[in-house]
């Protein structure tokens, strides 16, 4: 990608991060557990920042993030306790751009070049979304602000899941072959959601100086 193709890109794309997890089966908030020296919330925000000027965390306590200094703006979750559905619409509403790249705040091993891919993807769909042995990964996706309306309805039914308003945007599957050319490993979607995975993360962190 040229430099104008960066920095273009840039300029269409927000990047939304959730942090408005209840980290039960840790124990703790993983979004504040250091790796390398920061905070995974930090981390992620700064592997993405090449890619966007726009970065939105969504969280219940945004006064829990302040202290980090972050570059981001801290938004509230519009309906706390509703899923990560609620946390993307509350993200889209907020973002200056017409694409958002939405993540979950504990994946510390994003793949730029994966991501920049599926962002060249984008014209033409409303989500794009990788598809990894069949399953779909909502929380390393793009979202267009076509989304708004079909999510809010969705949300008004009572309807949680992630995908439930699918069925009226146009969406591009991310298949397999493509991840692999990126990110072959397909440690884009390592997260953490208990002790087992946090140290998991760690030792790949030491082995591998990602």
């Amino acid at each position: 990608m040229t430099e104008r193709a960066q920095r273009d890109q840039e300029q269409s794309t927000s990047v939304i991060v959730l942090a408005g997890g209840q980290s039960r089966r840790l124990g703790s908030d993983k979004s504040l557990l250091s790796l390398g020296g920061e905070p995974l919330l930090a981390r992620t925000l700064r592997r993405l920042a090449p890619l966007s000027d726009d970065q939105v965390v969504v969280t219940n306590y945004p006064e829990r993030y302040e202290p980090l200094g972050l570059e981001a703006r801290l938004v509230r979750d519009l309906r706390p306790g509703v899923g990560s559905l609620m946390g993307i619409y509350s993200g889209l509403r907020v973002a200056r751009h017409p694409l958002s790249l939405a993540v979950a705040c504990d994946m510390p091993f994003l793949n730029v070049a994966l991501l920049r891919y599926m962002l060249g993807l984008a014209p033409g769909y409303d989500v794009v979304i990788p598809r990894l042995e069949g399953l779909l990964e909502p929380l390393h996706a793009v979202y267009s602000q076509a989304c708004l309306g079909p999510i809010e309805r969705v949300l008004e039914a009572g309807r949680r899941q992630i995908i439930a308003f699918f069925g009226e945007v146009r969406v591009r599957y991310v298949e397999d072959d493509e991840i692999d050319r990126f990110d072959p490993q397909r440690l884009s979607f390592v997260n953490v959601n208990t002790p087992e995975d946090w140290a998991e993360v760690q030792a790949l962190l030491e082995a591998r100086d990602l």
